[in-house]
């Protein structure tokens, strides 16, 4: 049998931290440097490049080999996300037939820090011949990829972490803050909602945050009920049936005039409470939503009041339904 050492983890040392710092103060330089360039040519090219794509019937299609082509994977997917149809061509593939995928209508993103990676050609080739619009993100504007696109977004020629200056770092950072950058800028100008957004984001937490507050909401039907003259030996009934563990109050109109919830009941426990109107006990003008408020909202009213539930009401403050911090746990929004 084979003797196995365990090997012991080394500790983070002050060398290692000192890397670590050097490394995330490198690309915050590139970053600002990102920013200041915003107010000059990159500004500029930014601006033409949004009135291109949004004026485009296709889609977005971005490309790039290597960690560029990762990086553009990504923009990609946040383009799709916020609005902007995009879709990601791998250069190598486009070589062997996925050049079909790219129409006249469409807007090329080709992002190369060199503007020299030879694997484009192709797709570089093909916009050129069929008068395919080409955005170019690039470090060097007088490269090739520069001097072929219709619109270049130069990047700063700003210093990599890595310290051989070889490692794609802060100019792969880059390239993602403008992608980031330009996504923004075309959800915004397209005016594209928290709403909209949701279509695209059924699943997952994000999803939950989305809902609105009637996809969720308890309906009107089983809602605990009363008015002011109701007794409160038949308000607890009502709330016991129900299991909310509160009673909305209406008034003779049928609109919400008050609540009253578990922190009501022992602000009032007296040995005569049973013999109480609900008028007596409630809390008026309670705290309340509208069903087409989205969940999130729903939940930070929840937190912000220190409270465990909201009613739904309607444009005339009738009672809609109720949503409760049970259900915010159910669809995963906690």
């Amino acid at each position: 049998m084979t003797n196995r050492t365990q090997l012991n983890p080394v500790p983070l040392g002050a060398s290692w931290r000192a890397s670590a710092k050097r490394a995330l103060m490198t690309e915050t330089e590139g970053m600002q440097q990102l920013i200041a360039a915003i107010d000059g040519a990159l500004g500029d090219a930014l601006a033409q490049a949004v009135d291109r794509i949004r004026s485009a019937r296709g889609r977005v299609v971005l490309t790039g080999m290597g960690k560029s082509g990762h990086i553009a994977r990504k923009i990609t997917a946040t383009l799709a996300s916020t609005g902007t149809p995009a879709s990601f061509v791998h250069p190598a593939e486009a070589s062997h037939g996925d050049l079909g995928m790219i129409t006249p209508d469409d807007v090329i993103i080709m992002i190369s820090n060199s503007g020299e990676s030879p694997e484009l050609r192709d797709i570089l080739t093909y916009s050129r011949r069929f008068a395919v619009p080409l955005i170019a993100i690039t470090s060097v504007p007088a490269s090739t990829l520069g001097k072929e696109a219709d619109i270049v977004l130069p990047l700063p020629r700003a210093k990599e972490a890595c310290p051989n200056g070889l490692a794609p770092t802060t100019s792969t950072l880059l390239q993602l803050a403008l992608g980031d950058a330009l996504a923004i800028a075309l959800l915004e100008d397209k005016g594209f909602s928290a709403h909209d957004f949701r279509k695209f984001h059924p699943g997952g937490k994000l999803g939950a945050q989305l809902k609105h507050v009637r996809d969720i909401m308890h309906p009107r039907g089983e809602l605990a009920l009363g008015n002011e003259s109701t007794l409160m030996s038949e308000a607890l009934i009502l709330m016991t049936e129900r299991s909310y563990g509160c009673l909305g109050v209406v008034d003779d109109d049928g609109r919400l005039a008050g609540i009253v919830t578990d922190g009501d009941l022992r602000r009032h426990m007296t040995p005569d409470l049973l013999n109480l109107t609900v008028g007596h006990v409630m809390t008026r003008s309670p705290k309340t939503i509208d069903p087409d408020a989205l969940t999130s909202e729903a939940l930070e009213q929840i937190n912000a009041l220190k409270i465990t539930s909201l009613f739904v009401i309607d444009e005339d403050k009738r009672p809609l339904g109720l949503v409760h911090i049970h259900d915010l746990l159910r669809i995963g929004l906690i």
